[in-house]
Parts: C-alpha cells; structure tokens; sequence
C-alpha cells in the first residue's frame, strides 16, 4: 500500500511540472493536455484520476505555487537574527531565484494574468509573501529603521508594483537572468526614499549581507 501511495504521489507530481511548463510556455488556453501527457509519461486515465479537469490541473499547479512560496517566506521570516530590512532582501532575492528557475512559480505567474484566473491575483503568491513582507515592514518602522514619515502601507504598495513591473518587464525582453539584480535595484531605490538616513549610512558601508541559495529553492521541487 506504502508503495502504491508512493507512486501515485510521484505521478501526481510528475503531471503537475509537466503542466506547469505546458501552462508557462502557452498559457492557459492554448495548453495541450496530450503534451502535458507526454512531458510526464503518466497515461490519460492517471491523469484523470488525479484531476477533473484542465481546469483543476491549473489549479493544482497554482496551489502547489503557493506552497513554494510559503516556504521562501517562511524561511527568511525564521531569520530573526537579521533586520527586517535584510530578511527582506534575501526573501525579494529567492523570489527572484524562483522565477528564474521554478517552472511551477513561472506558471503560477502566467495563469494568474490569464481571464479564467483573473481573481486569483488576490489569494495568490503575491499576497503570500506580501503579507510577510509587510509585517516586515511595521518591525522596521518600530525599529526606527524608517524615516519618521514613512508609511508602511505606501512602501508596500510601491515595491509591490515595481517588482511585479520589473517580473513583467523580464518576460517581454527575455531577461531572466538578469532579474535578482532588477529585482534588488528596485527594493534599494525604495529603499533609498524611505528608509532612516542612520540605516542608510550603516548598509551603504557594508552591503548586503544575505542571499538566496539554490539548493534551498531546489529542495522542494
């Protein structure tokens, strides 16, 4: 039984990154249930096993996104050694790795702009880790880490739509390799607005200290 379980497990798995790369490549409409078929070696009858639908496959590939996403926020919300202003850096820095080099978040991004998800956007990964990264940011602000002025909700808005800016920006120039440093350049230009001239100071002399490792994102996939 132990077995069995196994390898229904790794089918359901191996169908879900076949479709991913399906659904990144051609989106959700023009997705070929047969290539994704083909990608995973399952047959017709495992995948309807598992799935009702392209829909529900989708849907899969969404949820098992926003489980990677969890773990990236999650990991760096652990490093209470660091200040906030850090953990998020390293968080926006594995994000970045991720749509590099997770076929499941690169499909998660693309089926979320299609018209059959449209809502999805507000339950989807950008709130999974702007949550986090908001929380962040009122730890910072109570830290003093921002100028007097600064609010947390304007520093979210603006960084979310930079990042999600610059995501967008990569595809239609096919730089994706450059994104971790797009993705940093955005976060230090909001920072440099609205961060404390004393926290400015200190990190300009030293730098980051933190950034995303591979072998973390390649540990759930």
């Amino acid at each position: 039984m132990a077995r069995q379980q196994e390898r229904a497990r790794r089918t359901r798995a191996a169908i879900i990154g076949s479709a991913a790369i399906e659904f990144g490549k051609s989106g959700y409409a023009a997705a070929s249930l047969n290539r994704i078929l083909e990608g995973s070696h399952a047959t017709k009858g495992a995948m309807y096993f598992h799935f009702d639908s392209k829909e529900d496959l989708a849907r899969a590939v969404m949820e098992t996104a926003l489980e990677r996403y969890a773990e990236t926020t999650q990991r760096w919300a652990a490093r209470t050694e660091l200040d906030p202003f850090e953990i998020l850096h390293g968080m926006i820095d594995e994000l970045a790795l991720r749509f590099q080099t997770d076929v499941i978040v690169q499909a998660e991004f693309r089926l979320i702009i299609e018209p059959d998800f449209y809502q999805e956007v507000q339950t989807g990964g950008g709130k999974v880790w702007g949550q986090t990264a908001f929380a962040l940011a009122e730890r910072a602000k109570s830290e003093g880490l921002f100028r007097a002025d600064a609010d947390c909700v304007k520093f979210m808005r603006t960084l979310s739509a930079i990042l999600a800016g610059q995501r967008y920006m990569a595809d239609l120039l096919s730089e994706h390799a450059d994104l971790r440093r797009r993705f940093e350049e955005a976060y230090e230009v909001v920072l440099e607005a609205m961060a404390s001239p004393e926290w400015l100071a200190s990190w300009r002399a030293s730098g980051w200290q933190t950034q995303a490792s591979l072998d973390d994102v390649n540990s759930g996939l």
